[in-house]
Formats: C-alpha cells, structure tokens, sequence
C-alpha cells in the first residue's frame, strides 16, 4: 500500500458535477489499496471573483485581510468534496493549510513554504480516512496569521505535502491530458510528453507553461517527489516528471524506457512588461543600484539587456523584464531613486511577449538557434530582446505577435502532432 498525494485544480472542481466526478477518482484510487491525500484549489473562477470584490470594497486591499478573504475558495472545496466522498460511504476530513501543517513566512499574498509539519494529516489516513486540504495556503510562523503562496500555490501544496509524507507520487490533476509540446489553445496540433526532467519542466514552468507552477517543481526537484501530470475529465495517463526517465509497461513492447526528446517545448508568456532605465552612465556600480532598487521593493525580474554605451555620451540603456503586476510599483521605486542612480528617464511597455524553446539537447546540437531565429524571421516576428541559457532559448516580441511566432516556432523543429489535437476539457489550465 503506497500514499498518493492528487492535487486538482479549479477547472476540476468548477461545479457540483466536477466535485462529484473528482470524489469518484478519489474513491477509485483508495479502493485501488493507497492512502490519499487530495489538495483542492477553489472552484472554477472563485479566486478571480473574491480579487475583484476585494477590490471593489478597496482598491488597495491589505494583505493580511486579503489573505483571509481568499483561503475561503479553497474551504469551499475541501469541504464539498469531502461531503462527495462521504456519500460514496467512504470517511473523510477536510482540513485547512494551517490545520495540515503547512508553515509559512510572513509575506501575505505571496508566502513561501518553510517547513510543513503534517501530523494530523498523517494521523487521519493512517484512520483508514481520506484527507482533503485545502491549497495555496499556510500559517505564518512568527506572526500566526493565514497566509497565501500566490497565484498557482495549490500546486506547491500537493508537493510539499508529497515529500513531507514521504509519498510515492505527486498527481496534479488538471483540464488536459499532460504537459504539451506548447500551449494546445494555441497549437492545436501541440503533442503530449510521455516524460520530461525536472530542469527542462522548471524552464518551460518559468518561461510561461501554465500547466505547473515553477515553485512546485523546483520544491519536487529538491525532495526528489515524481509528478504525474493528468486530466481529471479522461483515464489516459499523463506526463511524468521526475530526475530520471520512467518505464512504461505497454501490450505490445512489454517493458519500454521514455527517452527525453531533443526540444522539449514551445512556451509563451504575455503577462510581462518591459522597462527601459534611459541614459545610465556606463560606469561601476550603476547597474548595481538599478536591480538593488529593484530588490529592495522586492520585485522579480526575468530577462536583462544592457546596450553597448554610445561614445559620445558614455551613457547606456538597460532593459529588463517583470511581471505587469508588479510594473507601476518598479517604475515609482526606480523614480525615487532617480538621484543616487542618475539616469535620464523610464520607458515602461506592457504590451509584450516572450517566446521560449526549451530542450536538453540544445546544448550539444548546432543549428538550433539559427533555426529558431530563421523560424521567426520567416513569421515576420521582430526581436526586441534575447536571453539564452544551455536548455533555452527566450526573446521577447510584440504580444501580438505571440501566438504566429509559437506556431512558427512549434513547425520549425517537427514538434506538430500527427495525430488528433490536443484536448482542452476547459478552464485555463491550472
């Protein structure tokens, strides 16, 4: 018997019948001889409606008040499920993020995990119970209050439960079949990964795949905790991702190895914007004090470029890329800064996009990024900015450009499916 943590999303638990549908898979698996563990996110657009209630109350509403408003999505859900379970004549308890032990710091909205103590959940499946959690929450160690991990956290959750209790499997359930080639509402020919290693899923995670949160696979990583990516609306299995390939047992072959394709993905985010810091003087420390203005206001940044400073003036410009979110709040901390910094003035751009090829096999093939640059300049999609590690490639274009460039991409290197599209059951594909 082996203990199973099964994350599902909001799309999974949308409704009554989704709720209905996951208590039955839920039941399946118990009855299939695990112990299980479900982490639920609030239903459907819960999350979205409380945000702009929130806001209409006061448009900048405090973060700890916040927090408690949010938890509540997630209450619902446990809750409802484990009523679902119970009348399938199965016991179970439904608990917060707190009651499961999961210990935070002390930012609201955006909390990190710092150690998760899960002994109640322990103690009620080892009752023969099936515990439901709710996700995307915690506890502040120093201060006690309920906090949130951020947008996407239910996925941290489920992990961080999964190497807590020393689990055999992470199941994060979701509205398609597994992590794809690219994003099938965009590419609908986009081809499921049988498997895929922990680096490669944290850069497509990181360069916009929305199927899994970048946080949960690096906690995954770290804890050596196998996730298997699945729909909750069909049977088929997923994507697994864990450090080394798996093997699957098939009718034909008897036992065979999933290998790691050359390029893993097509990833696409369009919820970033651009800074533009103008007329830095091209001097020690400057750029120093740009990014440590940045960090102070405790701000994440993603792509940098600096330009080769023009003779005349020995001064340069430096870009670099945030979250829009987080946009209004780095242009007021940089304009404070004005003086002790000495640059000339901001350019802010939020109607961009960010385009990355990711594989593991970029690094020992030549040709890859002239195919990927030849690919795009075939589109017509102009470059604006270049970042490039030994697994991806990024660049940044015109949002609208987006979708034609990830298509053009996704053709170039053969990753169209020859089969049929991608299923998208719905939601948005967390």
């Amino acid at each position: 018997m082996g203990l199973v943590v099964q994350k599902y999303g909001g799309s999974s638990v949308a409704d009554a019948e989704g709720i209905k549908r996951v208590a039955k898979r839920i039941v399946e698996a118990k009855q299939n001889g695990h112990q299980v563990v479900a982490v639920v996110s609030a239903m459907g657009d819960t999350t979205d409606e409380l945000i702009d209630l929130a806001e209409q109350v006061s448009p900048m509403p405090a973060g700890r008040e916040l927090d408690m408003l949010l938890t509540a999505g997630e209450r619902i859900s446990m809750a409802l499920l484990a009523m679902a379970i119970k009348k399938l004549g199965h016991e179970a308890q439904s608990f917060t993020g707190s009651q499961a032990g999961v210990i935070t710091d002390s930012v609201h909205n955006k909390a990190r995990i710092i150690d998760v103590t899960p002994g109640r959940i322990k103690t009620s499946v080892d009752e023969g119970n099936i515990a439901i959690v709710a996700g995307f929450q915690g506890v502040s160690q120093d201060t006690k209050d309920i906090t949130t991990l951020g947008r996407g956290g239910s996925d941290t959750t489920a992990v961080a439960l999964a190497a807590a209790l020393d689990a055999d499997v992470c199941e994060i359930y979701t509205d398609v079949d597994g992590v794809f080639t690219a994003d099938p509402r965009v590419v609908t020919k986009a081809r499921k990964i049988d498997w895929i290693s922990f680096e490669d899923m944290l850069e497509l995670a990181a360069s916009g795949s929305k199927v899994l949160l970048h946080r949960c696979v690096e906690y995954a990583r770290r804890y050596n905790i196998p996730i298997h990516v699945r729909s909750s609306f069909s049977g088929l299995q997923g994507t697994w991702v864990s450090s080394e390939p798996i093997v699957q047992k098939t009718q034909q072959q008897g036992e065979k190895q999933v290998e790691q394709a050359l390029i893993s993905g097509v990833a696409h985010d369009t919820s970033e914007a651009k800074v533009t810091v103008v007329g830095v003087p091209d001097k020690p420390g400057e750029a120093a004090a740009i990014f440590r203005t940045i960090a102070d206001a405790e701000l994440n940044i993603d792509m940098v470029v600096q330009n080769v400073s023009a003779a005349s003036t020995g001064l340069t410009d430096i870009s670099f890329t945030l979250p829009k979110t987080d946009g209004r709040k780095a242009i007021d901390a940089l304009e404070k800064n004005r003086a002790g910094i000495g640059f000339d003035s901001l350019r802010y751009d939020d109607q961009i996009g960010k385009i990355s090829l990711v594989g593991a096999g970029m690094k020992t093939n030549p040709g890859v990024t002239a195919d990927f640059f030849s690919a795009l300049s075939d589109a017509g999609v102009n470059i604006e900015l270049i970042s490039t590690s030994e697994i991806r490639i990024s660049v940044v274009t015109r949002a609208d450009d987006v979708p034609e460039a990830v298509r053009a991409v996704h053709s170039a290197f053969g990753l169209d499916s020859d089969s049929d599209e991608a299923v998208v059951y719905g939601g948005t594909g967390r």
